[in-house]
């Protein structure tokens, strides 16, 4: 079609000249985003050949469509990192990116693979709490291979196809919560250790940077297995109600994820409130309360904002 031929064509006309819909050809022409570079690029030539009576974006101008995949756990941690997401991309503003936020249980790494798989054929950036398990390394695959950047958060996945990861430094973390456990804890018994999935990096280095400061440096305190919590509540309930009818000997917990309420009110019933040391991640309400009763001894905090900040911009 030569230029100048079609000073009339509508939006219909022009979608079906290069086989896409109306309302891909509306949101590229009004800025509104959710369309590839690809497409958009395509539909703006054709618009310029067609010669259509308006003023026409810029390429440039679209905002970065950008996914983050995020657990639907109930923890405080997940909530709070998707109201930063959302605050660092209204600061920066619509032309420059919108933000997509997903939850996806931690049970289902297959569903988010898929979930991934399809965000890269529709996004130009993807941030994403996953499982280190092969159908999510397989996804972020995907998405390199579609030049789509992938940025993991706040659980690695150092052998993925991912940009990079932003975020603390899990081994170091666990290590600090063995060494303030170890020094507030003079007298010799047992450690109990509650942990989320496995199947999440975060949690592995925690244990492991705790359990080799606990026996390198303090071999008055005795390690317990790790109690799988599964980030599942009444499951922590019941192991560490069990642990505690099972030995009056426990000195200290150190929980790497979700269940701090859970602790508290075991504890609680068994009246050893300030008693046992019990270390634990992020300050929050229940963190907060728990620190001032005395139960709690001290919670590693992260900032989830700057977390937000720093994959955002």
């Amino acid at each position: 079609m030569k230029r100048g031929a079609m000073k009339n064509i509508s939006l219909a006309m022009l979608a079906r000249q290069i086989g896409v819909g109306v309302a891909t050809v509306d949101r590229v022409l009004n800025e509104r985003g959710g369309v590839s570079p690809q497409t958009t690029r395509k539909v703006l030539q054709a618009a310029r050949e067609a010669g259509l009576k308006r003023i026409l974006p810029e390429e440039h101008r679209f905002p970065w469509q950008i996914e983050v995949f995020l657990s639907s756990n109930d923890s405080f941690f997940f909530p709070q990192l998707a109201q930063d997401f959302a605050a660092v991309a209204d600061s920066l503003g619509y032309r420059r990116l919108t933000l997509h936020r997903t939850f996806v249980p931690e049970s289902q790494p297959t569903t988010l693979a898929r979930r991934i798989a399809r965000s890269c054929q529709q996004r130009q950036g993807i941030i994403v709490f996953g499982n280190d398990h092969p159908a999510v390394h397989d996804a972020l695959r995907r998405c390199r291979e579609a030049g789509v950047p992938a940025i993991t958060l706040a659980t690695d996945l150092p052998g993925a196809d991912r940009l990079c990861h932003v975020g603390i430094n899990q081994l170091q973390a666990g290590r600090t919560a063995g060494l303030m456990l170890g020094r507030m804890t003079p007298r010799p018994g047992e450690v109990l250790m509650v942990s989320g999935r496995q199947d999440y990096s975060a949690h592995r280095l925690r244990i492991q940077g705790f359990r080799e400061v606990l026996s390198q440096r303090f071999p008055h305190l005795q390690l317990s297995d790790v109690l799988a919590g599964e980030e599942r509540r009444e499951q922590i309930t019941r192991l560490v109600e069990q642990a505690l009818c099972r030995s009056r000997n426990i000195v200290g917990i150190y929980n790497t994820g979700l269940g701090n309420t859970q602790i508290a009110e075991a504890l609680a019933r068994h009246r050893r409130e300030g008693d046992v040391c019990w270390i634990t991640h992020e300050r929050y309400n229940t963190t907060r309360q728990q620190l001032a009763k005395g139960s709690l001894a001290l919670t590693l905090d992260q900032n989830t904002r700057q977390h937000a900040s720093w994959r955002s911009t």
